[in-house]
């Protein structure tokens, strides 16, 4: 037998429907698995950058005695130039014997001369990190000896021909690092608000559909019931998020990226702010698309106009800049994702998010009431599927 209402849940009923969608959610197999794949898929990632920022690539570069002293200075220059790139020269009688440990495997590459060129010959694919260092190398070499030919030296002749690279604001490496996250954090709420949307309108299209809601109905307001819905499941999306976010930012401790998480976990803070109002909203209107559905075949198209949104959301996170940016992130729900993307790559001011917060919250407020009208005006309209005028004027 299951246990009576508390006294505080007949007081408050929608906390009694909030625990149920939270306790559905965290005894359901699906979304369990579907949590720890993607908890594996973070973890994945944040392994292969650690392992991939601490690979050491070794090439064997076979050279003829004509060649050897160039390929000795690749050698020996390439960890300087390339802190993951190991060279080790493989001597060759002569070219036949060269082009055969190329054609055996018995050599990555084979550094010879050319009609007065230098070349680098490989079996299939000549490696383009090989080849970069090679290159690098051989310029500099043969730029030396050409400089002592004309009784000159190489700083003589390269002075003022090599080119800088800066940026006005920030730090290029933080920045893309920025962007990166950037992306994840768009990705990530694109996701809950698709997985934790259906699931919702499809709950709330079964309980229609099965007439249960009829029976809810008697025992507690309507508007408690869409509470309730809205409450679990945008309660147990935010402890989802935070436990990525976590997670990410724990692995990423050990990846090259460790010394630029002091500059995001502020964004990351406003990110689960903003997410949680931003939920909230895409929450209230997955409700109304299921109770606008008469049989769960209908979601698909009364939650269409939610899913282009959340499309638009995305992919403007991902391209908009500039002007077009700034302005989006103080426009609900696009603010959820746009305003945390600006304060990562650090082009908000500190006021910027506390007004686009506002603003969103007072947006929230606004969707909630009008989604609560038409979620109680339909959730009990069983002829077939509404449109939101219907449903605006259906009787209660």
């Amino acid at each position: 037998m299951s246990t009576p209402p508390t006294g505080e849940g007949l007081r408050h009923p929608w906390l009694l429907v909030a625990r149920r969608e939270v306790a559905t959610k965290l005894a359901d197999r699906t979304f369990l698995i579907g949590t720890l794949l993607t908890l594996a898929l973070i973890l994945a990632f944040v392994v292969v950058q650690a392992v991939w920022s601490e690979r050491t690539q070794t090439y064997d570069v076979a050279a003829t005695a004509s060649a050897a002293p160039m390929a000795v200075a690749v050698a020996d220059q390439a960890p300087t130039l390339d802190d993951g790139l190991r060279v080790t020269v493989v001597p060759a009688a002569d070219d036949a014997a060269a082009e055969a440990a190329l054609l055996d495997e018995e050599a990555d590459a084979w550094l010879t001369t050319r009609e007065g060129s230098w070349v680098l010959v490989a079996r299939d694919e000549v490696p383009r990190e090989l080849e970069a260092v090679t290159a690098s190398v051989v310029r500099d070499t043969v730029l030396a000896e050409n400089a002592s030919a004309a009784g000159t030296s190489v700083d003589a002749l390269t002075v003022g021909t090599t080119l800088a690279t800066d940026v006005l604001v920030g730090n290029a490496d933080q920045r893309a690092f920025a962007q990166g996250m950037a992306f994840a954090l768009a990705f990530l709420f694109y996701l809950a608000s698709i997985v934790f949307g259906t699931t919702l309108a499809n709950s709330v299209v079964e309980e229609k559909q099965s007439r249960i809601v009829e029976i809810i109905a008697t025992k507690i307001p309507v508007r408690q019931l869409l509470a309730g819905k809205v409450a679990g499941n945008t309660a147990i999306a935010v402890a989802q998020m935070a436990l990525y976010a976590a997670i990410g930012l724990i692995g990423l401790r050990f990846t090259p990226y460790a010394s630029f998480l002091p500059s995001v976990g502020g964004a990351l803070g406003w990110f689960l702010v903003f997410f949680l109002v931003g939920f909230l909203l895409i929450a209230c209107l997955w409700a109304v698309a299921g109770a606008l559905a008469s049989r769960t075949e209908d979601v698909q198209s009364t939650a269409t106009p939610v899913t282009m949104l959340l499309l638009a959301i995305f992919f403007g996170s991902m391209f908009l800049d500039g002007t077009a940016q700034t302005v989006l992130s103080y426009v609900p729900p696009a603010s959820a994702v746009l305003m945390p993307q600006r304060i990562l790559d650090g082009s908000a001011l500190w006021w910027e998010p506390f007004v686009a917060l506002a603003i969103l919250v007072a947006a929230a407020g606004v969707v909630v009431l009008v989604a609560e009208r038409l979620y109680r005006r339909s959730l009990l309209q069983t002829q077939g599927t509404l449109s939101m005028r219907q449903a605006w004027s259906a009787p209660e």
